[in-house]
């Protein structure tokens, strides 16, 4: 079963070096820039993502773009309490949270609520990490040449040499 996984939006994007080179030019394409790596990661998983931006408007503004929530808090309002009180609601329901944040008050509201709480750079992490298919992938194809004795760490301009069953290395014939 899905969880309800709850982003710090600013914080994230403040956290960041990646981000922050984008925010420096424009905001508005530091905040897409972070929801379309989020529909990137979580687009293929049952999770329900929500991402929350300090807002101004008289009331909350909330939207949807590729299966990810984007709520803009109300004026004098914060992410923070959002944010906390998301997960207040996801408690009663029963359901699981994941939050991302560096700001402390906000980690202990969620965790006070049973959260479990992340840093930005975890998020950023998962974020730029490659698919769990591509991963494997990867994983089999090292687990391969070790099995085969093949020296993966060879400069690529030499001739591939090859462990032998002693383990000393031999040219290829």
């Amino acid at each position: 079963m899905g969880r309800d996984i709850l982003v710090d939006g600013y914080n994230i994007i403040k956290n960041n070096a990646s981000f922050q080179a984008v925010e420096a030019r424009n905001f508005a394409a530091a905040r897409d820039r972070l929801i379309t790596q989020l529909v990137s990661r979580y687009r293929h998983t049952p999770h329900r993502v929500t991402v929350v931006f300090d807002g101004d408007g008289a009331s909350e503004q909330v939207s949807h773009d590729r299966r990810i929530r984007i709520i803009f808090s109300r004026y004098n309002e914060t992410a923070d309490s959002v944010i906390a009180r998301l997960a207040a609601e996801a408690q009663v329901a029963d359901r699981e949270v994941e939050m991302y944040s560096n700001d402390a008050e906000v980690q202990r509201s969620v965790a006070r609520h049973g959260g479990e709480v992340h840093t930005t750079g975890q998020l950023t992490n998962k974020l730029n990490a490659p698919s769990r298919d591509v991963e494997r992938r990867y994983r089999h194809r090292v687990a391969k040449r070790r099995q085969y004795g093949l020296d993966y760490a060879a400069d690529p301009d030499e001739e591939p040499t090859y462990r032998s069953s002693k383990g000393g290395k031999k040219r290829r014939q």
